[in-house]
């Protein structure tokens, strides 16, 4: 088309030129028109090859990448309409030289070609949030024009190191979030104009050079989360256009230069997550302009220099996780803009500033695990906006403010492990945001108003360890939200209140008070009771059978009181009762026979009251210990030995009364008592070892539930053991699906491969065997011989969890999670001794039809302490794979890999970290500094806005799960309770750094 233009052009000027000779008078006019019709030819021309070049360089990049959504597909030469101003992506000047390309987010992956960086007019390129790959191109800055101001290709897979060369134009430069390696080039002090620098999120090495120096008009450096090590420069300080710097989450080291001070215009200064050590300079109180100062995560040591409180732009202050001493200062008042301020974690002394109370936009105040002393400033909370306040583990003194809810908002209230004495605020009943409150382990006194007990999004309240008294069964209850509610240790009398307000209830302690009367039937009515103590007071009356009721009911201690009657044979009718604790009581009556085939009860104790007649010899009184049936009146029945208890004996009678009394059970109840005996020596046959004879020789034969020893044989177990029924193989096995010829019944044999099978293997079995557990797969049995071994457990409809992970909703992993952490709670917390699971992963959880996760234990010396065989993508714990053992901690560590998994679609196999040496720290990384759109598994990604704080939670809690220091991640117990209440109430807190886990 411009080729036909041209043509016609330069017919005209022909035709101009002959009219000319013919009419001179007409010769002034038709030049200028020769003139014009002349330029604008050669104009066309020049268009016409620019347009060529541009197009062929932009086909070229095309063809090097891959387009999925098919954005580009009117990226065509043969299209209708070729010019590329008008293509998708494209933006032209005046002058139709193509200026911008931009493709953010448009999923296109490949490599990238370097001939879109030779677009002679080209001013912007963005090509971040894609797939793109490989190395970035050598000759990327090299005979770049000039025209280049704004390059962006982060959140990318690029690998290989930054290219060497520079473009002196360059304004932006965004390589973040890649896989890029090597170290930062020295040339790149020759980007004189950069005014933006990203290289964070990647894999870069080595020191920070100084010629970053000659970047004059550098306002916003960003280097975090890579590997860089040494000294932060000093030549870093010489720019003092900088607005914004983040060297966080790297391993610099030293001191922090004096010379930051020199950087007036900064208003972001973040170094979290180094080695840095020494003091804290006092030039940053230079930084007039300063509105986050972010030190966290470091080896600072010596006071917080008192100028640095007149930092008076100051919006949010983290010195937590140091060394730091000394006190603060009552300067500190000087900061009237400041929203957060954490200092937890540090060993600050003094007394905590009175004029904290008066800065007024203050939100979340952290100050926990520290040697503060004296009082906490009366009138805290009264001109603040305070929603977080935790002052918890120090050496407090004197009363709780009660000012301290008068912002309305206030929503977690941890004070507990100090000295705080008097009454608890009345001001407090009226505080109706609470939602977490700990002020255990003080010396609080007085009464609880009736007001408190009717607050309605406290969730978690926990009164334990003080000196409160009074009644408080004759009240109203009414907390909607309670789950967990804990008045032990006090000095409470009365009756117990009939209930509480609340259908969640799960863990109620009022152990150790004074409570007296009976324990009402209506306790019966908490259906999601999980944990019920009422150890150590003065109840007495039968136990009311409505407890049996309570199904979800795992631990129940009634110990240390004056409770009379009999056992409730009801009690059996408890499906997961794993602890029963009935001691130092007047209970009386024989043990009921049922309560034996109890199979979750793994701990019992029932000492010290009035009982008589056999022992059972089935479930946990088979082991009983002798200590937990000492002070009654029983024997040991049979062969039982561990209770200690003497066997029975008949008691002697007139031969004329034994012949009545034989002829009358004869005849009433001879069929009866002939087929009980029956049903009872035959479970217990059933039990016992057996010994048969199999493939290969002599086999040992145990099952742990009888009616899996009436349906499975050793010739199944042995059919099931083929190729054909592989379901899944394992380092230390492989599984097989097995099938009762009697009856169909289905099974899982795993077959043991490892060498050698570690001598207290068997021994344990037995334990395993027992537990029961809604969320934890049952072991159904054992076989072994010297030749091999196999493992039974019972066959479980559904899905591995890692294989149906990415197509769940987050309702449906919300679920999942809390099963899991519910198993945990159960074997850590409820089995005597505890039991460790092992390795806690998505392979080991199978999920079933309603989403119920079940937990398939690693058995007994079957996970390898030792670093051998382990990868950088297992769920073991740090210490495990050292050599120090698998413990209840390293099982909590997976548990927090498998929420990061649910969270975010990754796992730890996973490659897409970049300069991360782990999903663990790649987490902790998008917790701190990504948005949520960033981090979420995009399954879930339509969730956020709904579930913003739900999922900001619990990847609060995945973190402290994950924490390296095993004594820094949360027992079971306050998983559990944690993650259920995050899911079940959402925080008025969001978008916060992680903040206590108590």
């Amino acid at each position: 088309m411009c080729a036909f233009y041209v043509d016609a052009i330069n017919f005209e000027l022909m035709m101009m030129m002959k009219m000319a000779r013919r009419r001179p008078h007409q010769t002034c006019l038709i030049s200028c028109m020769v003139m014009f019709l002349f330029f604008f030819s050669n104009q066309t021309s020049a268009l016409d090859d620019g347009d060529e070049h541009q197009l062929q360089l932009l086909l070229s990049f095309k063809a090097s990448i891959n387009d999925p959504l098919n954005f580009l597909s009117d990226w065509n030469k043969t299209t209708s309409s070729n010019n590329p101003c008008n293509w998708h992506g494209i933006t032209c000047n005046n002058s139709n030289s193509i200026k911008a390309i931009e493709l953010s987010g448009r999923n296109i992956s490949g490599k990238l070609s370097s001939s879109i960086f030779h677009l002679s007019h080209i001013e912007t390129i963005d090509l971040s949030n894609n797939q793109l790959a490989g190395q970035l191109p050598k000759d990327m800055f090299v005979g770049v024009s000039n025209s280049l101001r704004h390059l962006n290709l982060s959140n990318n897979n690029f690998t290989g190191v930054v290219p060497q060369g520079s473009v002196a134009s360059l304004e932006v430069l965004d390589l973040s979030n890649n896989m890029i390696s090597g170290q930062i080039p020295d040339g790149i002090g020759s980007f004189s104009s950069l005014k933006f620098l990203d290289l964070g999120g990647n894999i870069l090495v080595g020191s920070i050079p100084s010629s970053i120096s000659n970047m004059s008009r550098l306002e916003d450096l960003t280097l975090a989360s890579n590997q860089l090590s040494g000294k932060i420069p000093t030549q870093l300080c010489q720019l003092k256009s900088l607005k914004w710097i983040y060297l966080g989450y790297n391993n610099l080291s030293g001191q922090i230069p004096e010379q930051i001070g020199n950087l007036v215009q900064l208003n972001h200064l973040d170094l979290v997550f180094n080695k840095l050590t020494g003091q804290i300079p006092v030039s940053l109180s230079n930084l007039t302009q300063l509105r986050y100062l972010f030190l966290y995560g470091n080896k600072l040591t010596g006071p917080v220099p008192q100028s640095l409180f007149g930092l008076e732009k100051l919006v949010s202050l983290d010195l937590s996780d140091n060394f730091l001493s000394g006190e603060i200062s009552e300067n500190v008042g000087q900061l009237q803009n400041l929203e957060i301020l954490h200092l937890f974690s540090n060993n600050f002394t003094g007394k905590i500033p009175s004029a904290l109370a008066s800065l007024p936009r203050l939100q979340v105040l952290q100050l926990w695990s520290n040697k503060f002393s004296g009082e906490i400033p009366r009138r805290l909370g009264y001109r603040n906006n305070l929603t977080v306040l935790d002052l918890s583990t120090n050496s407090l003194t004197g009363k709780i403010p009660d000012t301290l809810c008068d912002s309305g908002r206030l929503f977690k209230l941890i004070l507990f492990s100090n000295s705080l004495e008097g009454e608890i605020p009345r001001s407090f009943s009226s505080c109706k945001s609470l939602g977490r409150v700990r002020l255990q382990n003080n010396r609080l006194s007085g009464e609880i108003s009736a007001e408190f007990t009717k607050l309605p999004l406290v969730y978690f309240l926990d009164i334990s360890g003080n000196n409160l008294s009074g009644r408080i069964g004759e009240r109203k209850w009414d907390m909607p939200s309670l789950q967990m509610l804990n008045i032990g240790r006090n000095g409470f009398f009365g009756n117990l209140p009939d209930n509480f307000g609340s259908e969640k209830l799960e863990n109620l302690d009022l152990s150790e008070n004074r409570f007296s009367g009976t324990i009402s039937p209506s306790f019966g009515n908490l259906s999601e009771l999980m944990q019920l103590k009422l150890s150590h007071n003065e109840l007495s009356g039968p136990i009311p059978k409505q407890l049996s009721s309570c199904m979800k009911l795992v631990s129940l201690d009634l110990s240390h009181n004056r409770l009379t009657g009999p056992i409730p044979t009801s009690l059996s009718d408890m499906p997961v009762l794993g602890d029963l604790d009935l001691s130092e009581n007047d209970i009386s009556g024989e043990i009921p026979r049922n309560l034996g085939v109890i199979e979750s009860l793994v701990q019992v104790n029932i000492s010290h009251n009035k009982l008589h007649g056999t022992l059972p010899s089935t479930a946990a009184f088979l082991a009983i210990n002798a200590s937990a049936v000492a002070g009654n009146d029983l024997c040991g029945g049979g062969d039982t030995t561990t209770s200690g208890l003497p066997l029975c004996k008949s008691v002697k009678r007139n031969p004329t009364w034994w012949f009545v009394v034989t002829c009358s059970l004869v005849a009433l109840l001879g069929f009866g008592v002939a087929a009980y005996v029956f049903v009872i020596m035959r479970r217990r046959n059933d039990l016992k070892v057996k010994t048969v004879e199999g493939e290969g020789g002599i086999w040992e034969l145990q099952f742990f539930d009888s009616k899996v020893s009436r349906s499975v044989t050793i010739h199944d177990i042995f059919s099931a053991a083929k190729q054909g029924n592989v379901i899944a193989m394992g380092k230390t096995g492989i599984s097989y699906r097995g099938e009762s010829v009697l009856n169909g019944m289905q099974f899982v044999v795993k077959e043991d491969t490892m060498n050698s099978i570690p001598p207290s293997f068997w021994c344990k079995m037995v334990e395993f065997g027992r537990l029961r557990h809604p969320n934890v797969i049952k072991l159904i049995g054992i076989c072994h011989s010297q030749k091999g071994a196999y493992v039974l457990y019972e066959y479980c409809e559904g899905k591995v969890l890692s294989q149906v992970l990415r197509n769940l909703s987050w309702e449906q992993r919300r679920k999942i999670a809390l099963g899991i952490a519910r198993a945990l709670r159960f074997l850590h917390c409820r089995c005597s001794p505890s039991v460790v699971a092992g390795r806690v992963s998505p392979e080991k959880v199978f999920v079933d039809a309603k989403d119920e996760p079940r937990i398939r234990l690693s058995l007994p010396g079957m996970v390898q302490p030792d670093s051998k065989g382990f990868t950088a993508s297992s769920y073991i714990a740090p210490e495990a794979k050292e050599g120090k053992g698998i413990t209840e901690k390293s099982d909590i560590y997976g548990f927090g890999l498998v929420l990061i998994e649910l969270l975010t679609g990754k796992g730890p196999a996973d490659t897409e970290f970049g300069v991360h040496e782990s999903i663990v720290e790649w987490a902790r990384y998008c917790y701190s500094d990504c948005h949520l759109d960033v981090w979420t598994d995009p399954m879930i990604r339509g969730h956020v806005s709904i579930n913003q704080n739900e999922i900001v939670e619990t990847m609060n809690l995945a973190l402290h799960c994950t924490a390296r220091d095993p004594t820094a991640r949360p027992c079971a117990d306050e998983l559990y309770k944690t993650l259920d209440s995050t899911m079940r109430t959402s925080s008025c807190v969001s978008s916060l750094k992680v903040s206590s886990p108590f």
